[in-house]
């Protein structure tokens, strides 16, 4: 956004940002109710608009939930569904029970990701969802994706992430600025994780955080973990699409963060475009997308996970290729104690 739509923007802004603040103190107060569940919540959410590296997170702690023999619901809004108030079950944990058009692109991601390992329900009404799932799916802990303001229900642990690459935009909340609510917000957070991190390159942020909240900081960086072709399960050989140029495009928060995975990883990105978040691809967005990767000399396609979800039924002219990315969080240990504690806390 440039400078002065920022300026003309900012008085929404201050009264956005103040109707926050009241908000979040109106809850502190019990002047707007907070509902309690039985088992316990873990919040996973950011400060910001557009992507911020949260849904890799929401993986790794569901699978190491699941891994510790826990039953996992995941409760999210679903962004980009059909019914939007109506509640859709995308997984019971053993089988995919919903499409791309009623879960949304990143419920339904979750949903393959994590088969075996939780159950996805996609519900506005995420206090209504959580007892749905303890009582249906007998679910004894949940993740609350996407839920740092979602204050009607109450969590036992509260972690927030934040992009390095672009932590709080121009600083300014909605609509001038791409924050959701003021920076001092973070105070309520009870763990941080700098998602894309690079070493020693993020201690100005690191002291940014500390003069708001005393929460643990962590570490975390994204790696791709394998590639494979659209519709196809086993991977391909990373080494040789190295060498074959290639077209990337994907429909998410934050584009410019999966063109530079790709370039890190030595992939030769001749064409990158970039769709509107949770993009609902037509045949022709795909004919337009490979006339231009062509005419730039790309041989390939290449995409996301949350991307490919919407795109299994249309034909291209160039192979696609499907990049998994995972998080790499270098004090692994300490979220877990805190996840462990969070469990312990609500079961005593």
């Amino acid at each position: 956004m440039n400078r002065a739509a920022t300026i003309a923007l900012s008085p929404f802004s201050l009264l956005y940002g103040a109707a926050m603040k009241a908000r979040a103190a109106l809850y502190d107060r019990g002047i707007f109710h907070v509902q309690n569940v039985s088992v316990p919540v873990i919040s996973i959410g950011n400060l910001t608009t557009g992507g911020t590296g949260k849904t890799p997170l929401v993986e790794w702690v569901a699978n190491r939930l699941a891994d510790a023999g826990h039953r996992v619901g995941v409760l999210t809004r679903g962004y980009g569904r059909t019914n939007p108030h109506q509640r859709v079950v995308v997984s019971d944990g053993s089988q995919i029970l919903s499409d791309v058009e009623s879960a949304g692109d990143e419920p339904l991601m979750l949903a393959e990701s994590l088969l075996g390992k939780a159950a996805i329900i996609c519900d506005m009404d995420r206090a209504a969802a959580a007892k749905w799932a303890i009582e249906n799916l007998e679910c004894d802990v949940l993740i609350l994706d996407d839920g740092f303001q979602h204050l009607g229900l109450a969590r036992d642990l509260d972690i927030v992430t934040i992009d390095a690459t672009r932590p709080f935009a121009n600083g300014w909340v909605l609509p001038a600025g791409m924050l959701r609510e003021p920076i001092s917000s973070l105070a309520r957070a009870h763990c941080v994780v700098i998602t894309r991190a690079n070493g020693d390159d993020d201690g100005q942020l690191v002291q940014e955080i500390k003069k708001t909240t005393d929460a643990p900081i962590l570490r975390s960086r994204t790696f791709i973990s394998r590639v494979r072709l659209l519709n196809v399960e086993s991977p391909v050989d990373i080494g040789k699409l190295r060498l074959t140029p290639v077209g990337a495009f994907c429909g998410l928060g934050n584009p410019d963060a999966f063109f530079q995975q790709l370039r890190a990883d030595q992939m030769n990105v001749v064409h990158p475009v970039a769709f509107r978040d949770h993009q609902r691809y037509s045949q022709s967005d795909i004919d337009q997308l490979t006339d231009g990767s062509v005419v730039h000399g790309a041989e390939a396609l290449i995409t996301t996970t949350k991307d490919e979800v919407k795109l299994r039924s249309f034909c291209f002219r160039l192979p696609c290729y499907v990049v998994e990315i995972e998080i790499q969080i270098d004090e692994p240990q300490k979220l877990i104690e805190m996840l462990e504690r969070a469990i312990k806390k609500t079961r005593a």
